[in-house]
């Protein structure tokens, strides 16, 4: 599994972004509250550049007339159709079986992708860290 470099971990702090290359596979890589996450950047709706639309929160449940808002850093938005995704799990918001594609994010240690997942899902890649520079280590030899 190939490592595509990313940037100094002192580059990526809480609640920013970053989108790599390699070939054709673009990703995302966030940092949410301290940890990392990273996703294919195409939408399993209609194929946006998902990991390019906006990070925010999202209402929460509230009585009628009511606006309750949380989660704040922790929802990305698709700039195309609006379908929220939560960073921290990869899961569409309204429908948790519908989910970005997904490989855990773990830090100094390469791991495998998670088992399964429909084909609705984020794709999420493995973010590794190495004297103080992230990586994200991609599928294939």
């Amino acid at each position: 599994m190939p490592l595509l470099p990313v940037c100094p971990a002192a580059d990526l702090p809480p609640g920013a972004r970053r989108i790599v290359a390699h070939g054709k596979i673009s990703v995302g890589v966030f940092n949410v509250a301290g940890a990392y996450h990273a996703y294919r950047n195409i939408c399993p709706h209609g194929g946006a550049r998902v990991c390019e639309g906006p990070v925010s929160g999202t209402t929460l449940p509230s009585p009628v007339y009511e606006y309750n808002t949380g989660r704040a850093g922790c929802i990305l938005r698709c700039p195309w159709h609006g379908w929220e995704f939560d960073l921290t799990t990869g899961e569409h918001l309204v429908d948790p079986e519908t989910r970005l594609k997904r490989i855990p994010v773990e830090l100094g240690a390469a791991t495998a992708p998670c088992p399964g997942g429909a084909s609705e899902n984020l794709e999420r890649f493995p973010v590794e860290l190495a004297d103080g520079q992230l990586f994200v280590r991609l599928p294939g030899a």
